[in-house]
């Protein structure tokens, strides 16, 4: 190495300081290059679109953990969610995950709702039973077309995944958690009902799951924007500006194509 001083003219004095040169040496790798035996970082591809502008065209589903009072025992949560209406269509809660139990909740929510043999788009995740050789084989006979999130990317799922931080977060969750696999259940089930026929979402304009679901949520808000007009034009004075526009949301994109466009949130 080889040592120089540089000395700084200054108007309280001079600054002196010393830097070190490295000279051209072969032994010292190029630092700009990758190297070690990590693996060399990868552009990932984009995910996968779609659109959905009617109830029963894209669904989402995942599965989570519902903790027992019992330390390391779980409850497993099998839940799935029309994109378009933000209606819970199906869940189940088991004491294990796994691709049998999903394929019986497909067949049951498809009867349901009577789509069977329709071209819904089923999204989830890359876990073992959304990929399970059983699920597979019951959504080719529903007709289903399988959806999957890119591999080690954590938000391809924004649906599912903020409709269980709702729940997790609503203030009746037992967090200190459920005594047995019925009261999983039970507890489930009255947030299901809450969650569709209570819930106003913010997203799809202040209206219930089930009353998109239903296509009641256009008339309710046109009726809407009708009240408000007619509020302001009885006392203009208590608006600064335009009244609220209660718009109908004609579409629903699950992991938009542009960059510049949010997924919407779930819940």
């Amino acid at each position: 190495m080889q040592n120089v001083t540089l000395r700084q003219a200054s108007n309280h004095g001079v600054l002196r300081a010393k830097c070190y040169i490295w000279r051209e040496n072969p032994q010292y790798p190029n630092q700009v290059h990758h190297r070690g035996r990590s693996r060399v970082q990868q552009k990932r591809p984009a995910p996968t679109s779609h659109k959905a502008t009617a109830p029963n065209q894209v669904w989402s589903w995942d599965i989570t953990y519902c903790s027992a009072n019992v330390r390391g025992l779980y409850y497993y949560l099998y839940m799935i969610m029309d994109v378009f209406s933000r209606k819970i269509v199906g869940w189940e809660v088991h004491d294990r995950e796994c691709g049998e139990l999903a394929a019986q909740l497909l067949q049951r929510t498809v009867m349901r709702e009577q789509c069977f043999k329709k071209p819904i788009i089923l999204h989830s995740d890359n876990g073992a039973p959304m990929k399970s050789v059983t699920l597979k084989a019951k959504m080719e006979e529903l007709c289903i077309t399988g959806s999957h999130s890119r591999p080690r990317v954590s938000n391809d799922n924004p649906y599912s995944e903020s409709l269980f931080r709702t729940m997790k977060y609503c203030p009746r969750w037992p967090s200190e958690g459920f005594k047995c696999l019925q009261a999983a259940r039970d507890w489930v089930n009255g947030f299901v009902d809450w969650y569709n026929e209570k819930h106003c979402h913010s997203r799809i304009g202040f209206v219930t799951p089930s009353q998109r679901h239903r296509s009641q949520d256009e008339a309710i808000l046109r009726n809407r924007q009708e009240v408000y007009a007619l509020a302001k034009s009885k006392n203009p004075h208590r608006w600064s500006g335009e009244v609220r526009k209660w718009e109908y949301v004609k579409e629903v994109e699950l992991n938009p194509d542009s960059p510049d466009i949010e997924c919407e949130r779930a819940a």
